[in-house]
């Protein structure tokens, strides 16, 4: 090597030595195994007081992005949430879902969601554990609960800015 190469080299190397050195970023991806859902879902059944039909709690966090499982034992009012689309999949139990159509009495309830007494004109379907649901931002939807329970594990994913 020559006397101007090895000296490129070495600065080279006092470059990187800080930057190599440097402790790796940790891998921000978040998991829940199967057996951390099925604990959360059992947990949550054994926390429900009598009359209580709806139990949130989160099980993975990103920032304001949150994977919550959702524990239903009796129908809530049907909801659209204007930004936000909802990515979900039955975890156990079965139910309907009544998505599309028009919302009658829609009142604004809270920040990004709008409720209203009933869905006219959407479409139904049945639920099993495994279904996927993706339900566009803007759009009416209900679920109805056929056996004792439906618990689902979701997220809302917010329509991009344009």
């Amino acid at each position: 090597m020559s006397p101007l190469g090895a000296t490129a080299a070495l600065a080279l190397l006092a470059t990187a030595a800080p930057i190599l050195a440097q402790t790796p970023p940790t891998d921000p991806t978040g998991l829940a195994k199967a057996a951390d859902i099925q604990a959360q879902v059992a947990t949550m059944a054994r926390e429900m007081k009598p009359g209580q039909n709806f139990a949130w709690r989160p099980l993975l966090r990103d920032g304001a992005t949150t994977a919550a499982l959702e524990y239903w034992t009796a129908p809530g009012k049907p909801a659209v949430h204007p930004t936000d689309a909802e990515y979900t999949t039955v975890i156990e139990g079965a139910g309907t879902l009544v998505s599309g159509g028009r919302m009658i009495d829609p009142v604004t309830t809270k920040s990004g969601m709008i409720e209203g007494s009933r869905i006219e004109g959407g479409t139904t379907r049945d639920l099993k554990p495994g279904d996927v649901i993706l339900i566009p931002a803007g759009i009416p939807h209900w679920f109805g609960i056929t056996g004792g329970k439906l618990v689902l594990l979701g997220m809302k994913l917010a329509r991009p800015a344009k």
